[in-house]
């Protein structure tokens, strides 16, 4: 899709979209852990948190083709560009700086198999990981990037 297509999308509600945007599934430990990650890691303190069982969060994923109510992946937004999986991941740490950029190495992974393992990771987080809610016993810091 063309950078911005949501914007023209009347089931997207309008939001600020100057900053960059995480949108993640609030109850899998595996996406709490990666919110607290951007927050600790995140040097210009910008990246914003959506959790996807917010109307926005539900929009922007039907928006991009993914099932609200089963969400397998979540979606990094920059620059009105969309990055999903291990990819988004990658984006996240290339503009967080310093460890962050460790996250880039998935992307050495080939496309198939990387593709195939988020896959399989996503369709178990609740089973391997578990679940945990991103708002609970959240520092004042992430809770200040949360879109609610």
């Amino acid at each position: 899709m063309p950078p911005y297509s949501y914007r023209h999308d009347p089931a997207v509600p309008d939001f600020d979209d100057r900053a960059p945007v995480a949108f993640m599934d609030g109850d899998c430990a595996l996406c709490t852990f990666g919110a607290r990650m951007i927050d600790r890691l995140d040097r210009r303190g910008d990246i914003r948190i959506c959790p996807v069982d917010t109307p926005l969060g539900q929009a922007m994923l039907r928006h991009y083709g993914l099932n609200p109510d089963d969400p397998e992946s979540w979606l990094y937004l920059e620059a009105g560009r969309v990055w999903r999986d291990f990819d988004a991941m990658a984006r996240v740490g290339a503009r967080s700086g310093g460890w962050g950029h460790f996250l880039r190495l998935l992307l050495v992974i080939p496309p198939p198999l990387r593709d195939w393992l988020y896959a399989h990771l996503a369709r178990n987080r609740y089973a391997l990981f578990g679940r945990s809610d991103l708002c609970e016993m959240a520092p004042p810091s992430l809770r200040a990037r949360l879109m609610r």
